[in-house]
């Protein structure tokens, strides 16, 4: 159980936290990344160098599949899921290679980990995602939530990844399966790994095309992410609006 003076002597130790040291939370990191993306394995390496994960991260290079992507992808994610299993980890820290991170803050993602730490239960942890539905836990850093899809940048607790990786391929994407454990799931808020916009590997163009009209999946993630934090107020404002424009309406009738 999380108790309030371990998160005091956590947050007393904020200030002198660099971002190495905030993700020492996690035991080990990987990046998946098809063989032939060297440019995206680029492209990654800065991003993971800017904060300070390079020298933790390690690259697992696949091929695509044959016949199924989605398949591909789900054993893409397995195989990193039993490598840090194999290794003995506790948090498996996971990254897409089109991963790129904007307004990291050090001390926020080492409070969420310290609250994460202490507690009991816990499955998965976000830097990035979509979902439907967010809840306060009582830090302003870290929020529960509703996993809806999107698996480039996550971390898994030993449990629950021990589960996963014993469930056989039955045709649903990765996403579904982790929705189908969608509890006790928090994400870091804000979050601050976004899905890249260039060189597209999805195979469905007609979602991809709506994904760029309404500004890419980055802006598409920040929209979803304000709207679930914010839910409530908005729709009081909207109802608002709406009684006074009714109002109106009775007014000038």
């Amino acid at each position: 159980m999380y108790t309030q003076p371990a998160r005091q002597s956590t947050i007393n130790k904020i200030n002198s936290v660099n971002q190495t040291d905030s993700w020492a939370f996690f035991d080990k990191v990987y990046c998946i990344s098809i063989d032939d993306r060297r440019d995206r394995r680029e492209q990654a390496r800065k991003q993971f160098a800017e904060v300070g994960l390079l020298e933790r991260v390690e690259f697992v290079i696949v091929k695509k599949h044959p016949e199924n992507r989605e398949k591909g992808i789900v054993q893409s994610h397995m195989h990193c899921l039993k490598k840090g299993l194999k290794a003995g980890a506790r948090r498996i820290l996971i990254f897409e290679d089109d991963v790129f991170f904007q307004g990291v803050d050090a001390p926020a993602l080492h409070e969420a980990c310290a609250f994460l730490h202490h507690r009991t239960k816990w499955n998965g942890f976000f830097l990035g995602g979509i979902t439907s539905g967010s809840s306060k836990t009582g830090l302003k850093c870290l929020v529960k939530i509703k996993y809806r899809c999107l698996s480039h940048a996550y971390a898994l607790n030993r449990p629950l990844a021990e589960r996963l990786v014993r469930e056989p391929w039955s045709g649903i994407p990765f996403d579904g399966l982790l929705r189908r454990h969608n509890t006790d799931f928090y994400a870091l808020y804000p979050m601050c790994a976004f899905q890249g916009l260039a060189g597209t590997d999805n195979q469905t163009v007609l979602i991809d095309r709506l994904r760029r009209l309404f500004g890419g999946l980055p802006f598409i993630q920040r929209a979803n992410e304000f709207y679930q934090n914010h839910k409530a107020p908005l729709i009081i404002a909207h109802m608002a609006i709406l009684i006074m424009l009714g109002a109106l309406a009775l007014k000038l009738w």
